[in-house]
């Protein structure tokens, strides 16, 4: 893959104008240390400068700390039973910021609180009767996550600090407005020219530079530089902010500098039609 530009974005749910969590390193060709693009980023902010890449075709790899879609394969539907569940990715991207318009900051309250919806979710104070009993549902490669000894969660939690919902949900909207404009893989193909987004797991880049299981967070500067250094890259230079969100970033763009050439990752086994339109993948995930 020519790849030009890759860019890490940590993501966030918190439904508030500048979540805290948000995050976005850059990495150029060669081995110099991704940089933090320092901003005090809204939803809104990121959504607006992808399409910016989109309109300077920027050949840029770009890595988002989110999950695109729900559980499809397990149950055929994204939600049993709602004569509303979408068919496959995009029309989940829209349904979603359809019934959210109402929320500001690209926030996905709406859709949660739909009487249809809020039955697949377990949120505080409210376990929806169709959330599953256990840790919930989970997508295929999700599955292959855990395989590779990580931690995924269910995207329909949306209770305490393993839940990852709400930042699928905002990602959704974000995803919806760029349709058309800047291509997800593999709900899309990669295109020879222009930026493509691609769904990533910053735990999995930590744990493949090295870092053991238990530790999830990076906050010092030599453990940064540590595991920078497994993926050929050089120290990093000097932060505006050292929290897990922007060291996150950083590893997350370097690892995808070396993994855009991988062509098996763009490949995987159980990638089927099918899940490649409803579930869609990690990358990285064998």
């Amino acid at each position: 893959m020519n790849f030009t530009d890759f860019y890490a974005v940590d993501w966030s749910g918190q439904a508030v104008e500048r979540p805290k969590g948000l995050a976005v390193a850059h990495a150029a060709g060669g081995t110099a240390a991704p940089v933090l693009i320092d901003r005090n980023w809204s939803r809104q902010d990121i959504l607006d400068w992808l399409g910016e890449l989109a309109t300077q075709g920027t050949r840029a790899l770009i890595g988002l700390d989110l999950s695109p879609a729900f559980p499809f394969h397990d149950e055929g539907a994204y939600f049993p039973g709602w004569e509303a569940s979408p068919p496959d990715g995009p029309s989940l991207w829209k349904l979603v910021d359809e019934l959210s318009a109402g929320d500001p900051h690209l926030a996905a309250t709406g859709f949660v609180n739909h009487p249809d919806a809020r039955r697949h979710f377990r949120q505080r104070g409210d376990c929806g009767d169709l959330f599953p009993a256990g840790r919930g549902r989970f997508r295929v490669c999700e599955h292959g996550q855990e395989a590779m000894r990580l931690s995924p969660y269910s995207c329909f939690n949306l209770v305490g600090a393993s839940q990852v919902g709400k930042s699928s949900l905002t990602g959704m909207r974000v995803l919806h407005r760029l349709r058309g404009r800047v291509p997800l893989w593999p709900f899309d193909p990669v295109p020879e020219r222009g930026p493509v987004l691609v769904e990533i797991y910053t735990a999995l880049a930590a744990r493949l530079a090295g870092m053991r299981k238990g530790i999830s967070k990076i906050r010092d500067a030599a453990t940064l530089d540590a595991l920078l250094a497994a993926f050929g890259a050089e120290p990093h230079g000097p932060l505006s902010r050292t929290d897990d969100h922007a060291t996150d970033a950083i590893l997350s763009a370097a690892w995808l500098r070396i993994a855009a050439g991988r062509h098996e990752l763009w490949s995987p086994a159980a990638l089927t039609p099918e899940l490649a339109r409803t579930e869609g993948w990690t990358f990285g995930v064998p």
